[in-house]
């Protein structure tokens, strides 16, 4: 994002070296805040992290902590979650792991820079605890005084919520947006310690972020190359054949249509069980009849809108006649209702059945059990709660030990969902399962032990 020689000139001013090795955080966010106004944040923001992923062009740590801060102060009172730089605070709170050893610059493009503890807990409470007693105490103090400040002092705030919001927030990007280098790199050879030319410094900066420059406008991402398709070759192409033939048979199914005694009890007792449960007898009954003729199903009326009923109030009939209906065309209707129906235990007993006998649908499980998460999550009833929050622990533990789902799918929103009701036993009993599941799958090989940076 280009700055204004205006606008550039009043950045490096606040964020100079002797500014911030003087003045408190406090002081740098009101210069800040006078200098500049709401619409120029995003590309200010831009700039600094910029300038952060440059060690030669911010050298000094009280530099780097400087920017961080006004990262977040330029967002402050925002969902965190929301702020346009979010990425850059897990990304600074949790660097990726390449081998490097601790205090030490990640080796890959773009990086930002590794920060120590004293920085880590700062960051982590002013996003945490921005309006609190000490955090506008640590305001007070200047970025020098915050380096030097005992880390056991001030504690790290627990951010893993943050964490796990990105990542499901990323997951559902394509994977093409998500790849990419910068076009300006950082110089290789700098060392922390070295002197550095201001002059030159801030001629580089002036050159990298001036209006006329358009490298800070993009990255560099690989090509998706899109193969140009070949050639129709009509040699085999069908030929549409027009009958001219006028004598046709019309094939009739003469048993079509016949009532039945056996279908209309059969249709009396289902007519039954949408309104009531059946005693054992008549259920007995009516599933003998439908193993007795299969294609019964079909006509003793059953339909996609009155499967809801039959599930409350008949979850095993339900049961066997879903199972009947899996080669029927309306299959899908069926269940595009049932994933979308009330959760309820008989409801988890159907679809829980259903998976152990037969091969759903990934995407149909998915919806059920994202279904069964929002349920949870939006009921007042705190009782309630706690006894579906119960249900569905059970369940996806069902489904996960008997392999029905692949947990990696769901990892994070189920981890999510885990976390938020860890008070309950059950749903800490599911995380610990998906924590062994995680653990137990091999690692890969990070890039720095294949020789790679």
């Amino acid at each position: 994002m280009a700055l204004s020689p205006q606008e550039l000139s009043s950045l490096l001013s606040i964020l100079s070296e002797e500014a911030c090795e003087t003045q408190p955080f406090e002081i740098i966010a009101a210069s800040f805040h006078q200098y500049f106004q709401k619409v120029d944040h995003f590309k200010l923001g831009m700039s600094m992290v910029l300038l952060l992923q440059q060690p030669d062009l911010l050298p000094h740590p009280t530099q780097r902590l400087a920017a961080i801060f006004l990262l977040h102060e330029m967002y402050k009172g925002e969902p965190i979650g929301q702020t346009p730089f979010a990425q850059v605070f897990v990304f600074l709170m949790n660097p990726p792991d390449d081998g490097t050893s601790k205090g030490k610059r990640l080796e890959f493009a773009g990086a930002l820079p590794r920060i120590s503890m004293s920085e880590k807990a700062f960051l982590s409470q002013i996003i945490a605890n921005y309006n609190s007693a000490p955090v506008r105490e640590l305001l007070r103090k200047t970025p020098r005084q915050m380096l030097q400040l005992d880390p056991s002092v001030i504690p790290v705030a627990d951010m893993s919520g943050l964490h796990v919001s990105l990542v499901e927030q990323q997951s559902e990007l394509p994977s093409v947006s998500k790849c990419g280098i910068p076009t300006v790199l950082a110089d290789p050879d700098f060392r922390h310690g070295l002197f550095l030319d201001t002059g030159i410094m801030h001629k580089t900066i002036e050159t990298i972020l001036s209006p006329e420059s358009k490298v800070t406008e993009g990255c560099i991402k690989p090509e998706f190359l899109r193969l140009a398709p070949p050639l129709h070759v009509s040699n085999d192409e069908i030929i549409w054949m027009n009958p001219v033939d006028t004598d046709y048979n019309l094939a009739w199914d003469n048993t079509m249509c016949v009532a039945t005694s056996a279908g209309m009890e059969a249709k009396r007792l289902m007519t039954k069980g949408f309104k009531s449960p059946l005693v054992l007898q008549h259920q007995q009954q009516l599933l003998a009849e439908i193993e007795r003729d299969p294609k019964l199903v079909y006509h003793i009326g059953l339909t996609p809108t009155k499967l809801p009923d039959l599930v409350e109030n008949n979850p095993l009939v339900a049961i066997e006649v879903l199972l009947k209906l899996m080669q029927s065309s309306q299959i899908t209707e069926y269940f595009s209702v049932l994933v979308n129906m009330e959760m309820s235990l008989h409801s988890m007993e159907v679809v829980n059945r259903l998976t152990t006998a037969v091969d759903l649908p990934q995407e149909f499980v998915h919806l059920y059990i994202s279904n069964c998460i929002s349920t949870c999550e939006q009921i007042k009833d705190r009782y309630m709660q706690n006894r579906l929050v119960r249900l569905v622990c059970v369940f996806l533990q069902s489904l996960i030990r008997n392999k029905i789902i692949d947990v990696k799918d769901l990892f994070i929103e189920v981890q999510a969902f885990c976390i938020e009701f860890s008070r309950i036993r059950e749903a800490a009993g599911l995380f610990r399962l998906l924590k062994t599941l995680d653990s137990s799958e091999p690692t890969p090989s990070s890039p720095a032990s294949n020789g790679k940076s």
